[in-house]
């Protein structure tokens, strides 16, 4: 397979002698025969350098550098070759007849004088004959016999199965085709009531409803923006040796999610991640800084500029794997060896990012209709999840009050916020004294009174007055009119003139019941200083008479750390303080996103400036630079035709605009053929991030074009792509092997059967939780944490001895942290985000058994789905042994199953069986 086309004419003694070559013919080309035909000629190549032909002389050695620069011996790779000073890089090397000083002045007199030739220069064409960098073409389907068809993919299935001398299986049972969709679109098995109402569904042949119902889920987009975000090397902290946090990152992580839960267009998703911000979608371009990053900077400019171009090499590495399944890395310091990718363009591609900068910025407003409609349910959703907590809350004080558990005093106060809740009264007037701090002034973060239906009647835009002891001077930050604007945090405040004490007042148009006061001191959670740790609250209804409603007195006393937010919990019943924890983390996530519609917010995405020159860089030195490039493409690709002056976000559109267009061969097949993967565990290609030269060819290349072709012409729409996909039979395959099979094809690339496998890390992790009932299902915001943050200059992370329902999300949801692995993550190959992962390894090691029967969580979790059987069957072994098998497996426990466990349970426990049903083959295994 040809990879480059050389156009050789030997050079001709006998040439004719013409202005401009003339020197060439009768003086240089003696010289190059004399003293370096022997190592570059005819019969030896070193360095894939060849000086015995004009083409091999323009085409340059594997450094990717041109032998010469027309005009300009001093930056000139012979010139400097044969005239340097170091015996190890000069030629012709030691042992070799040394070119005398002549001959060495007049290779630089020939390149100073333009290094006329005899031929035409442009001599080198990049060779495209390889597939991948065909146009995609719409294949005949194939037209076969036989009732095993449901869709134009089981044509192109079937006919490479019996030219392989292969037959298809079976369908696959019911229940198993169910717990397969689900697995692979989900990553969790199906609940006890889809699984009836799918078995109703395909009982009236009605497969496709069960399709639409799980690509509509949301799930859907958790499950395929986890494939996704591997392959773009997204992760929470920077690497290297600080390790620090990005405490912003997940608002892009919340962009992919919802890209595929809303079926963005796929060219439309490409683009808004290479330039979002030209259309209003700057989180979209967290794709290009998702890698790692080194914030320490050397005073060595070399190794400074060595880190600059590693951040350019990571973006130009990824969008060329990602979207065009190439390895276009491999061309940073040479022409790359087996694709036609020069080492001009990968400087081309460096100068599109060279504007691309790394960390946070705001993000713009949403203030669009649906953003406003959002808005209002947000904050639907907040009323209704406060009353429900403060419902809790006071349940908890009516429970403390009456003595049912042991009296203990509420928790001390804390900077981030506080509730006093108190039987119902009627007041026109609450004064807040304050009558110590633990430093400073005291400073009030929005004083909030709610009354019994959960509405703020403190709120300025009531009617409400405020009155204080004395305002800070000289502050506009911190003025009266903060306390109850409505708005949070500390630039909203109000702080008194007096050190250490203070009163603030606030009268109400008109009288109201009143149950509830909330204040803080810095709702953000940024200050902690100024808080009023002794305190009285009092009401009147004239202004006159004053009495008490709450005070610091039965809190514990202050420590100077922030408090538990949950102590209350400590009076209610198990089940009801799961419910208040809950709503806590639910009410946090919905409050952040409200300030994010409202304010904007900060996210960690890309950040751009105006790029400067860009120049080749011999063998990826940058302290050796040669020529200026401008921004472009791959050459094999089309010119962009950008100026080395472009403006910086047309450099980033115009590349995404061509990597999306339907005339880019590359883009369609690298996507479908990654669906493909994502659905049967390998791609029709399965290098998928290496659709070049160098990777391996496509077993079924008919319907992989077919596939891409339907692809563009449904609007790049994946969700089609999957619906064929999985309403193929194909798809619907049994999983059992068969012998004759197996012998042809033990790998099932030929999809005679579905190919089991082992599900990923996150997905037996959120398995587990999904059956044990303990899953939280609520999407979006900032990650949790499975590991333990030592916050220093340097970042130390330890894994957590417990988790608890904060941890209970999905995994998607997880804080990713590089360099460092929860236990059960690590031992299933979960990837830490260092770089780009196309396909996951899947290893089998003893340590992998010992995390997942042994860990804190497997058997705190084991409990939990003890519990949830008793709850579920009684006190019956068997029943309890039934009800297992229909939550773990989807299925009904045979005879001899049910006396076997339930034999182990009376011998064991049934915490243990559920141990060691989460560690069985067909719970961890999709088939």
């Amino acid at each position: 397979m040809k990879r480059f086309i050389l156009i050789a004419i030997p050079f001709l003694f006998a040439v004719s002698i013409v202005s401009g070559s003339a020197k060439f013919g009768l003086q240089i080309l003696p010289i190059l025969e004399k003293k370096c035909f022997k190592c570059h000629g005819q019969d030896k190549q070193k360095s894939d350098l060849r000086l015995d032909s004009v083409t091999g002389i323009n085409k340059g050695g594997n450094s990717g550098e041109p032998l010469f620069v027309r005009g300009n011996s001093s930056k000139s790779l012979i010139a400097h070759l044969i005239n340097s000073d170091d015996l190890e890089e000069r030629m012709p090397p030691e042992g070799e007849t040394k070119l005398t000083i002549e001959e060495r002045a007049l290779i630089s007199e020939w390149i100073d004088a333009g290094a006329q030739m005899p031929l035409p220069e442009k001599v080198i064409e990049l060779s495209t004959d390889h597939w991948s960098f065909q146009p995609v073409q719409r294949p005949k389907i194939p037209e076969l016999k036989g009732g095993w068809a449901n869709n134009e993919i089981d044509s192109f299935i079937l006919e490479k199965m019996l030219s392989k001398d292969l037959s298809p299986s079976t369908v696959s049972e019911p229940r198993k085709l169910i717990r397969r969709i689900y697995q692979v679109m989900h990553g969790l098995p199906p609940s006890d009531d889809m699984v009836r109402r799918h078995l109703k569904q395909i009982a009236n042949d009605d497969w496709s409803e069960v399709v639409n119902e799980v690509l509509a889920s949301p799930h859907y987009g958790e499950r395929f923006a986890r494939h996704w975000l591997d392959i773009v090397r997204f992760a929470e902290t920077n690497g290297f040796e600080t390790n620090r946090e990005r405490l912003t990152a997940y608002y892009f992580r919340d962009y992919v999610i919802r890209s595929f839960n809303e079926d963005q267009p796929y060219d439309r998703f490409i683009i808004e991640q290479l330039a979002g911000d030209e259309s209003g979608v700057d989180v979209g371009t967290g794709f290009l800084v998702a890698g790692p990053h080194d914030i320490v900077k050397s005073p060595d400019i070399n190794l400074t500029l060595m880190q600059r171009n590693d951040e350019m090499a990571d973006m130009i590495n990824t969008t060329g794997t990602a979207f065009l399944g190439l390895t276009i890395g491999c061309a940073r310091c040479h022409n790359h060896k087996f694709d036609p990718i020069l080492q001009k363009d990968y400087y081309s591609m460096q100068a599109v990012f060279s504007g691309v900068r790394y960390g946070e910025r705001m993000m713009p407003k949403k203030n669009n209709e649906a953003a406003k409609k959002a808005l209002v349910e947000l904050e639907e959703k907040v009323h209704l999840m406060s009353q429900e907590l403060d419902s809790l809350k006071l349940l908890s004080s009516k429970i403390k009050a009456e003595g049912t558990v042991n009296a203990i005093k509420r928790e001390a106060v804390n900077a981030f916020g506080n509730t006093e809740i108190f039987n119902e009264i009627q007041t026109k007037h609450v004064r807040f004294t304050v009558r110590r701090t633990n430093s400073g002034q005291p400073c009030i973060d929005e004083l909030r009174v709610f009354n019994a239906e959960g509405q703020n009647v403190a709120l300025a835009k009531n009617g409400t007055r405020p009155e204080s002891s004395g305002n800070l001077k000289g502050y506009e930050i911190h003025k009266l009119a903060h306390i109850n604007d409505g708005k949070d945090g500390n630039p909203r405040s109000w702080i008194s003139d007096t050190a250490g004490t203070g009163w603030v007042k606030v009268t109400f148009a008109k009288a109201s019941k009143i149950n509830r006061i909330e204040w803080a001191r810095d709702r953000e959670g940024k200050f902690s200083d100024r808080l009023a740790i002794d305190y009285i609250i009092e009401h009147s209804l004239d202004g006159q008479s004053w009495h008490k409603i709450a005070s610091s007195e039965d809190r514990e006393p202050y420590g100077g750390v922030v408090a538990a937010k949950d102590a209350f919990l400590v009076f209610l019943s198990d089940r009801d303080a799961d419910k208040a924890r809950n709503l806590i983390l639910n009410l946090q996530r919905t409050r952040n996103e409200i300030s994010s519609y409202r304010n904007g917010s900060k996210a960690w995405v890309a950040k751009f400036e105006k790029p400067g020159k860009t120049h080749r860089l011999y063998r990826g030195d940058p302290m050796a630079k040669r020529e200026v490039v401008a921004p472009d493409t791959l050459e094999i690709l089309g010119s962009l035709k950008m100026s080395e002056d472009e403006d910086e976000q047309q450099r980033r559109l115009k590349l995404a605009q061509s990597i999306a267009s339907k005339k880019n061969p590359l883009t369609s097949r690298v996507m479908v053929n990654r669906l493909w993967q994502f659905v049967f565990g390998v791609g029709i290609v399965d290098t998928p991030s290496d659709l070049g030269t160098n990777g391996t060819g496509p077993t079924h290349p008919q319907l992989l074009d077919w596939l891409a072709s339907e692809f563009m012409q449904k609007d790049w729409s994946i969700k089609h792509v999957l619906k064929l996909i999985l309403s193929s039979d194909t798809f619907r395959q049994s999983s059992r092997p068969r012998d004759e099979a197996l012998e042809i094809d033990a790998g099932s690339r030929y999809l005679w059967r579905f190919p089991p496998r082992r599900l990923e890390a996150e997905a037996i992790r959120d398995s587990i939780l999904a059956v044990a009932g303990t899953l939280d299902l609520n999407m979006g915001g900032p990650g949790f944490y499975l590991l333990d943050v030592d916050r220093e200059n340097v970042v130390h992370y330890h894994p957590k001895e417990k988790t608890g329902p904060e941890e209970w999300r999905w995994m998607i949801y997880m804080f990713k942290i590089r360099q460092e692995q929860d236990l059960i993550c690590g031992a299933f190959d979960c990837p830490d985000g260092n770089q780009v992962i196309p396909e996951r390894s899947r290893s089998t090691t003893p340590i992998q058994a010992l995390n997942l029967f042994n860990s804190h969580f497997m058997v705190q979790q084991s409990g939990k789905m003890a519990d949830k059987l008793l709850k579920e069957a009684g006190d019956s072994v068997e029943e309890q042994v039934k009800t297992a098998y229909q939550l773990y497996y989807g299925r009904s426990a045979l005879i001899e199953e049910i006396n076997d466990a339930t034999a182990f349970v009376r011998d064991h426990s049934l915490a243990d069986f559920c141990r060691g049903m989460f560690n069985s083959n067909e719970f961890l295994f999709t088939f």
